[in-house]
């Protein structure tokens, strides 16, 4: 006769309880979905770690590393959660994927409720759902979609009435009211590379070195750092090699002092008007950079998931890395996970020192 440990039960639930995974499943964690499972017995289901399912006793719980393995309890899968198919967010994601292919394939910009119609989703819950797993409303992601196409068309020699209508615009008018914030010029500014655009720019002197301030007629269109005034000029001509860069003058001097008084006084802001140029997902980015506060610090993968792309954190380092305006958009702030300083295009060690000046301020 085999005689059983009259301990077993309450081994199997330590164990289960002390098990890392379980404490994954009493958190409902949607990121464990897909690499683990568990099964109940007193209720003969299996499930997966996100199930909205009243947490079962540990005791009646086995856990399972692979869905396989979970079906081979001969238990049936759970109603509630679907464990056999995509969780929530992977169904999710699929809806979202889908109806970013038909924004983009469709002539015209489709409706707030047509697309929610494709989805199978109200309206209401469908915009919210779209803006948090792209970050951008639908008009936003359509708009930016557009402006690529523009921008694509135009690179690629079309005349700006081919671009214009090839991106889905059914008018020029409408399309010219949006042309600079889309481009940052006029299209037959960008479709020549700039030419003809005017930069005008000014080094001056900060206790980070020299720093140099251009501006478009929309607005500050770089803030670069550097030590030798003379390459930071080589590096504006090569990020605008088409442009008609002009030397400042008295008024312009003043606007790159206020520019220092930023750098040098990082708490007290500055109010005034930007030209952002980059894609869609960099202008996620960066707006997500400012609104970090004077003072604070979070890693690339905290930046990740505000701006709804989780898994986007090596893009997300690309696009402070493209950031052209230094301190305004405070890219100096992102860290890595553990806390340690990264790169920064202007040197780690300003880096250093405009966080430590921030953190003073803070005091």
């Amino acid at each position: 006769m085999t005689v059983m440990p009259r301990n077993r039960t309450a081994f199997t639930q330590t164990a289960v309880a002390d098990d890392p995974r379980w404490a994954r499943i009493v958190a409902r964690d949607r990121t464990a979905d897909g690499h683990l499972w568990y099964s109940v017995a007193t209720t003969g289901v299996y499930c997966r770690p996100s199930c909205p399912s009243r947490t079962a006793n540990p005791k009646n719980v086995q856990l399972h590393d692979s869905l396989q393995a979970a079906k081979a309890t001969g238990f049936r899968p759970c109603k509630r959660c679907k464990p056999d198919g995509l969780s929530s967010d992977g169904e999710n994601t699929a809806i979202i994927a889908r109806v970013c292919r038909l924004i983009e394939e469709s002539e015209e910009e489709p409706s707030l409720h047509e697309l929610a119609e494709a989805a199978g989703r109200s309206a209401s819950h469908f915009h919210r759902l779209f803006k948090s797993a792209t970050g951008l409303t639908p008009k936003d992601y359509a708009s930016a979609h557009r402006a690529a196409k523009v921008r694509e068309g135009l690179a690629n020699g079309n005349s700006v009435t081919e671009a214009i209508y090839d991106a889905g615009f059914n008018s020029s008018g409408r399309f010219y009211e949006k042309s600079t914030v889309m481009l940052g010029m006029t299209p037959t500014q960008y479709r020549s590379g700039g030419a003809n655009e005017d930069i005008r720019f000014a080094v001056g002197q900060s206790s980070l070195g020299a720093i140099l301030v251009a501006s478009s007629r929309k607005g500050v269109a770089a803030i670069l750092l550097g030590s030798d005034p003379e390459a930071m000029v080589r590096n504006l001509q090569d990020r605008f090699p088409n442009a008609n860069l002009i030397g400042a003058d008295g008024e312009y001097e003043a606007l790159v002092a206020r520019v220092v008084g930023l750098v040098e006084a990082p708490g007290l802001g500055i109010d005034l008007p930007l030209d952002v140029r980059g894609t869609a997902f960099q202008q996620r980015v960066w707006q997500a950079l400012r609104e970090i506060p004077v003072g604070r610090t979070v890693s690339y993968m905290e930046i990740a998931r505000r701006i709804g792309s989780p898994k986007a954190v090596r893009a997300v380092a690309g696009a402070c890395a493209a950031n052209n305006l230094a301190v305004a958009i405070p890219c100096h702030r992102v860290v890595r996970n553990d806390g340690s300083l990264s790169g920064y295009a202007w040197g780690v060690e300003r880096k250093r020192v405009l966080l430590d000046r921030e953190a003073t301020e803070g005091r």
